[in-house]
């Protein structure tokens, strides 16, 4: 497909992060974008203020006039989350449309350019972003599809005039093979997306796949620990290529060195906390190393990184309350996030507000989430969020908090949860989970007193 033709776009699925960054690139090539999606969002309402057309029923005789005969111009791109009895995404299959995953239309984008891709089951969106941005701080005008809402930039995807690209490459549904990067960042390769996968083995053979995939010459990055043989690794707790050494908090910010044998960056200060996110700092490092960025001005731009909407995210920062909003929805994912916020706040209660995000994730991870969740000092549990899955027998939130080892914890309602905080007022509050939680945030920061 010659996607220089392109003039009109049809996304199934148009609000998901990754479908509204393509939404919003065949936009800015002038394209008329149109899509759906079930549910209207904050999302979508920047879509349709930026001039795309969008549904939010599934019916067929929705779609507009030009999108119901198959052309040259004319691409249909859908997200293996739709649901296959889709009557849109039916219709169209019927109509003999070839309708492209997003990852295939993302391989397609990418294949002419220099690649830059990021895996792994988490920190790959936090990564990716930095990546981005230390790039464009260092005056390589990258262009860049991520996976979150980039702070810095308010956005999802990034417009650049050189031939760099940074893709978030993602392993749900095997998406990421259709990339084959220049440099590739491997951050980790916990199990998860079970639910596709079978068994974890089967999931670190689409990462080895993934990491085979490298363009002649080109570079891989991963995690010290992680099964593969080649590439540099990195950690900021043992011996590796690449290292994150003397970690500190100074003035509320993680500060550290950077080491890789041959370049050595001192006291480099975090625009954003958490250890975890030094660790993705020293993959992000040396990556833009690899594109050939100075070490100082690698420096400046970590200090003015801002991160990703919902990923460590303040949302109140004052003398009586500290509020902070985190994507978390995996044990390992949840363990950094817990440890890092009790890290920078040793001598605070903290009450963490957690939606459980998927009934075979829980099922399959109701151990780990147990053992991290009471890490708290109170814990307030959500339903679970079922996204496309149907109810299992026997997998629910309940079950989950009688697993729980804190005594101080309660399974809430959604506006049970405001009131609860409205009227506990806690001094440090941390909201996790990949769902609609994200709903609660506001909500939440009005019922704190600030």
């Amino acid at each position: 497909m010659e996607l220089s033709n392109i003039q009109r776009v049809y996304l199934i699925g148009i609000g998901g992060i990754g479908m509204s960054g393509l939404a919003r690139y065949f936009n800015h090539l002038g394209c008329m974008v149109c899509g759906y999606d079930k549910t209207q969002t904050h999302l979508t309402d920047e879509l349709q203020a930026e001039g795309m057309h969008i549904v939010f029923e599934d019916k067929a005789e929705l779609i507009p006039a030009e999108f119901r005969q198959p052309d040259n111009a004319t691409l249909i791109i859908y997200t293996p989350a739709i649901p296959k009895d889709s009557v849109i995404l039916n219709f169209l299959k019927g109509k003999g449309f070839d309708i492209k995953k997003r990852s295939q239309v993302l391989g397609i984008l990418s294949k002419g350019s220099f690649c830059v891709a990021v895996a792994g089951t988490h920190g790959k969106t936090t990564t990716s972003s930095m990546i981005a941005h230390v790039l464009k701080s260092c005056g390589k005008d990258c262009s860049a599809f991520l996976g979150g809402i980039a702070s810095n930039y308010n956005t999802n995807v990034l417009f650049g005039k050189s031939n760099i690209v940074v893709v978030e490459a993602d392993e749900y549904d095997r998406s990421f093979l259709t990339l084959h990067p220049d440099i590739a960042v491997i951050t980790s390769m916990d199990a998860d997306h079970l639910d596709i996968y079978g068994d974890h083995s089967h999931l670190t053979d689409s990462f080895k796949q993934f990491a085979s995939q490298l363009k002649e010459g080109g570079k891989l990055i991963y995690k010290k620990g992680l099964p593969l043989d080649t590439g540099l690794t990195y950690s900021i707790k043992e011996d590796a290529d690449v290292m994150a050494k003397n970690i500190r908090i100074a003035n509320g910010s993680f500060w550290f060195d950077f080491d890789n044998g041959t370049v050595t960056i001192k006291d480099i200060e975090l625009g954003i906390a958490g250890t975890h996110n030094v660790e993705n700092a020293t993959a992000a490092i040396q990556a833009a190393l690899f594109v050939g960025c100075d070490p100082e001005a690698i420096k400046a731009a970590l200090v003015s990184f801002r991160g990703v909407k919902r990923r460590f995210e303040y949302v109140v920062k004052t003398s009586e309350h500290i509020y902070i909003d985190d994507y978390a929805h995996h044990p390992e994912e949840l363990r950094a996030c817990i440890s890092s916020v009790k890290k920078l706040y040793p001598n605070k209660k903290l009450t963490t507000i957690f939606q459980p995000h998927l009934f075979t994730r829980t099922r399959d991870f109701a151990d780990g989430f147990a053992e991290v969740l009471s890490m708290s000092d109170e814990l307030l549990l959500l339903d679970i969020y079922p996204a496309r899955e149907l109810p299992i027998a026997g997998v629910d939130s309940a079950m989950l908090l009688d697993k729980m080892t804190l005594t101080n914890k309660r399974l809430l309602s959604k506006s049970d949860v405001v009131a609860t905080v409205k009227a506990g007022q806690p001094e440090l509050l941390l909201t996790v989970g990949a769902g609609d939680i994200d709903t609660l945030v506001e909500p939440l920061k009005q019922a704190l007193h600030v």
